[in-house]
């Protein structure tokens, strides 16, 4: 079979159908869509959440809770997977561990707003890790491991910098 042979089966493929071409094609002049109305207009029904005139549906049920402006959004990485990087021979427990030797080791894929270190499992090695975040109980456990914990907290002030650029551009003159 050649990509030229390729073919429909039959029947599957059926010619669209001209409407508005004449009073003799039987779908002349209206095209189908009957007299005036809504369904009759160009885009007027077809419209994703209208609901003809009724409270729509995303208006009706209640917004709760509060989405912060400036939210961080860490990748988790709990001490059982980083000392089975370590062991494995992925991770140097020798130099101080980043963000960026823990994506190398393969701990997670995309960094996004840094690195939140968190205490399930236990760590036997003794390192030094430099991250975004982490939980009081991982701390905890690496510095009885005979480690270090270097949290840098510029990833939420990155964020609001972000924000804040936008902010002290001058107002539009009318």
């Amino acid at each position: 079979m050649k990509l030229n042979e390729i073919r429909d089966n039959p029947g599957a493929a059926r010619p669209r159908k001209r409407v508005g071409r004449g009073i003799g094609s039987g779908t002349g002049k209206t095209a189908g869509r009957g007299h005036k109305g809504q369904w009759a207009r160009t885009g007027a029904g077809g419209k994703v959440g209208f609901e003809g005139g009724q409270m729509p549906l995303y208006r009706r049920l209640p917004k709760r809770g509060f989405k912060p402006l400036f939210r961080c959004d860490f990748v988790e990485v709990n001490l059982d997977r980083l000392q089975a990087a370590i062991d494995a021979g992925k991770v140097d427990a020798t130099v101080p561990i980043d963000e960026a030797a823990m994506q190398a080791a393969g701990l997670f894929k995309r960094r996004r707003d840094g690195v939140r270190l968190l205490g399930r499992g236990d760590l036997t090695a003794k390192v030094a890790i430099e991250v975004a975040g982490a939980t009081k109980s991982a701390v905890a456990a690496v510095e009885k491991a005979g480690g270090t914990v270097t949290i840098r907290g510029d990833a939420v002030a990155q964020k609001q910098r972000k924000g804040e650029a936008g902010a002290d551009k001058p107002a539009a003159k009318d």
